[in-house]
């Protein structure tokens, strides 16, 4: 599906071994920088790799580098660890002497140094420990990942990310980072942008509010014109809604219906940032781990949610590299929630999120 609807990536969960565990949050507890984890091993994860390039789409690995667990026990490849020893890894001395709960976003030292959600904080100050984060990027290029997902990027000094990558056998390799906006807070989204993109979580929150309770009319100039949380376009990573967003109640999630699609339709047609389209399951218990362990036998079976493939959202992915390049022509909203505008000369699209019909006349750039 992805490469025929043109798809130009796919981002994978943690490949890397984690600690035992049926919810979803268990991929970001690793214990080791071996292929080991739900989703499968280091063969798997090759095939994988080569059925996606096959198909002429590229794979980003989410990688796990901030921390390691919290705690102790054996991992899905069996590897005996405690939350401050990891075997041929790290030791205690390779994580941050601060030990406690990060507790003030206003203070650098302690979002960046102190534990997220107590978990062991590595001391990528450290040589060390950056060249075996580097050791375990390269192994994943060396399967011919195209690029990284950075998990928990804000916790990470920037310039020690800086200095990772530039351990990496392609030090120019694509390289997104997760780092959420806060007001106030000490450790800002834009510190980020000389590593690679940003995700855009200040965007994911204003399509919620807007698709939910404001006027589709209000999002006629969505850019970074917006302010506070926004970067360039070119830095920015769009999304609707990923993992843990849609279980936090932050964004949209698949259970908001129609208002969900619409706004991918809008997040897919509009020239702003670089589009994230989530895939997952349906949930109730908000910690719930993929069905079937994670294996799929087919879209929308065993709870299955397959976005990426809602007719709406897939054949946006074409209409978005067909107007790649275009500026926002002739917009048009009804003051309410219909709008319409041109990509160009190449492309047009009406959305309406009213409850009922709209009739209308529109002018548009197409020949």
């Amino acid at each position: 599906t992805l490469g025929p609807k043109g798809y130009g990536f796919v981002e994978v969960s943690p490949p890397q071994e984690h600690i035992q565990g049926s919810q979803w949050w268990t991929s970001y507890q690793p214990v080791s920088y071996r292929i080991a984890g739900r989703l499968g091993d280091a063969t798997a994860f090759q095939s994988m790799v080569n059925t996606c390039h096959a198909a002429g789409v590229k794979v980003i690995a989410d990688a796990v580098v901030n921390h390691m667990s919290a705690g102790s026990g054996t991992g899905t490849g069996g590897t005996q660890y405690t939350k401050y020893t990891y075997p041929g890894y790290y030791q205690d001395q390779d994580f941050h002497s601060c030990r406690t709960n990060i507790s003030n976003y206003a203070d650098r030292s302690n979002v960046q140094n102190c534990e997220l959600s107590g978990l062991a904080d590595l001391n990528t100050g450290s040589d060390y420990v950056r060249s075996t984060i580097a050791a375990y990027l390269n192994s994943l290029l060396a399967k011919g990942v195209d690029g990284f997902r950075i998990d928990a990027a804000k916790h990470i000094a920037a310039t020690d990310l800086a200095a990772v990558k530039a351990k990496l056998t392609n030090p120019n390799v694509f390289w997104a980072q997760e780092v959420i906006y806060g007001s106030g807070e000490a450790v800002q989204p834009g510190e980020y942008t000389a590593t690679g993109d940003v995700d855009a979580f200040q965007g994911a929150y204003d399509l919620k509010r807007i698709f939910t309770s404001e006027k589709l009319a209000y999002l006629s100039n969505w850019n970074d014109s917006w302010g506070a949380g926004y970067l360039p376009s070119a830095s920015s990573r769009t999304f609707v809604d990923n993992w843990d967003t849609e279980r936090n109640g932050s964004t949209l999630n698949y259970k908001a219906g129609n208002t969900y699609t619409l706004a991918n339709v809008y997040l897919l047609a509009w020239p702003y940032g670089s589009p994230n389209v989530y895939s997952g399951y349906e949930f109730t218990d908000v910690d719930a781990g993929p069905p079937g362990g994670g294996t799929v036998n087919a879209c929308y079976q065993d709870g299955w949610k397959c976005q990426h493939k809602w007719r709406q959202i897939a054949n946006m992915v074409a209409f978005r590299n067909a107007v790649s390049g275009t500026a926002v022509t002739n917009w048009w909203s009804n003051g309410n929630n219909a709008i319409a505008f041109g990509r160009g000369s190449k492309g047009y699209v009406a959305i309406n999120h009213e409850s009922s019909a709209v009739t209308q006349t529109f002018q548009t750039s197409l020949p």
